[in-house]
């Protein structure tokens, strides 16, 4: 006869069933509800994503939900736990691409440490307070390790209206040093009218949340896109870069030049057509896309970047998107060990217009979720010291190996 096994009482016992609890939980949780009511998202939410401990939840939330009464219902259900996130150009959830989501990522404990810093107001932010802000972050930071194991990396979340992510990323990725640099620019599903980012239960304006994280998993940063240059060269004559504004190129009305370059008329100038053929800038010898993102009542182009007079540019060519990223993420699973645990990726919306126009979107969704990616499409992306467009960034990681 079999006789009912008591529980152990001993100290190893303890500490083995800890482990064990310990190690069930995913280092990484994603969730995402479609539900329109803020009471059922965040249940949904909260479902999905479980109440182990979390060192960070990033949110991203079209802006059909109110982004601060979600975030105020998860702070209620899990209390202390540490909420920073913005408005959306559209969600990648755990299924792939979706719009009209509140989508969350949970970064466990003890695998992760998270240290936000809010930038306000964004536009105003200088090398002297990038300084600052690196030197007390890093003490904040070290504090909160206090010598725990693994490397660190940065996120940058920032108002996609702002007009000032050149300045933050330049000032953030030099004064960061060797930490690596990644993020998006929120977005407000195409509208242009207000994006929002969220740190707690409050979301701002004008404003930029930088985190930096400390992970003992495995993890790589990366940026790729899928556009080369083309013999078409163009040099911009006239621009306003505060304004992204550019009137000019090659001293001819800009959106005439433009049109005339790849064969169409102004009128024929619409978002997908800026999607599809978008133009680069060569730095440190490598492309950089600068996406358009409108054609002004007075021939000028509105920019999603900077753009200063004297830039010579070249039409893009576009090459395989879906076999780009499959290489993208075979190269990611060499780099964090073999197999993804998981991707937080920052994807210009541009790119999800030209998947949308080239019917892509259900085998590039079915791509991410096979990688575990989530995150959201944005107005722009942030690697290192550069602000760039029509580009998909992010970190991917790897699965924790046991001591």
């Amino acid at each position: 006869m079999m006789t009912a096994r008591r529980p152990c009482k001993c100290p190893v016992g303890r500490a083995r069933m800890s482990k064990i609890r310990e190690e069930a939980v995913p280092p990484i949780r994603r969730a995402t509800s479609e539900a329109m009511g803020v009471e059922t998202a965040v249940a949904d939410i909260v479902a999905g994503i479980g109440r182990a401990p979390i060192a960070l939840l990033l949110l991203f939330c079209s802006p059909s939900h109110p982004l601060d009464a979600v975030a105020a219902g998860i702070e209620e259900a899990l209390p202390g736990v540490t909420i920073a996130g913005c408005t959306t150009a559209g969600e990648i959830t755990p299924f792939g691409y979706r719009t009209g989501t509140v989508t969350a990522v949970a970064l466990s404990e003890p695998h992760f440490i998270a240290t936000p810093h809010l930038i306000e107001p964004m536009s105003a932010f200088s090398f002297e307070e990038g300084r600052v802000l690196a030197r007390t972050l890093r003490q904040t930071h070290a504090e909160a390790c206090r010598g725990r194991p693994g490397e660190t990396f940065a996120l940058a979340v920032s108002d996609g209206l702002s007009m000032s992510e050149e300045r933050l990323a330049s000032v953030l990725g030099d004064v960061l040093e060797e930490i690596p640099l990644v993020g998006g620019s929120a977005g407000d599903d195409l509208m242009f009218r207000e994006t929002r980012v969220l740190l707690g239960d409050v979301t701002r304006k004008d404003a930029a949340i930088v985190i930096l994280v400390t992970t003992d998993l495995p993890f790589q940063v990366f940026q790729t896109q899928h556009f080369v240059s083309s013999s078409e060269k163009l040099v911009v004559t006239r621009a306003d870069p505060t304004r992204r504004l550019v009137t000019e190129i090659n001293a001819e009305p800009a959106a005439e030049e433009y049109a005339r370059l790849i064969g169409l008329q102004v009128a024929d100038l619409t978002p997908p057509v800026f999607a599809s053929r978008p133009l680069v800038v060569r730095v440190g010898g490598r492309d950089y896309v600068r996406s358009i993102q409108r054609v002004n009542g007075d021939g000028s182009l509105s920019f999603f970047c900077a753009i200063d007079e004297g830039i010579v540019m070249n039409v893009a060519n576009s090459i395989d998107l879906v076999a780009n990223l499959i290489d993208t993420f075979e190269n990611l699973k060499q780099a964090v060990g073999g197999r993804i645990e998981a991707v937080i990726g920052f994807d210009c919306a541009f790119r999800y217009i030209e998947m949308e126009q080239r019917q892509l979107l259900p085998m590039v969704s079915r791509l991410f979720a096979e990688n575990r990616v989530v995150g959201f499409s944005t107005y722009g992306e942030q690697f290192g010291m550069m602000h760039v467009n029509q580009t998909f960034t992010g970190i991917a990681f790897g699965g924790h190996v046991a001591a």
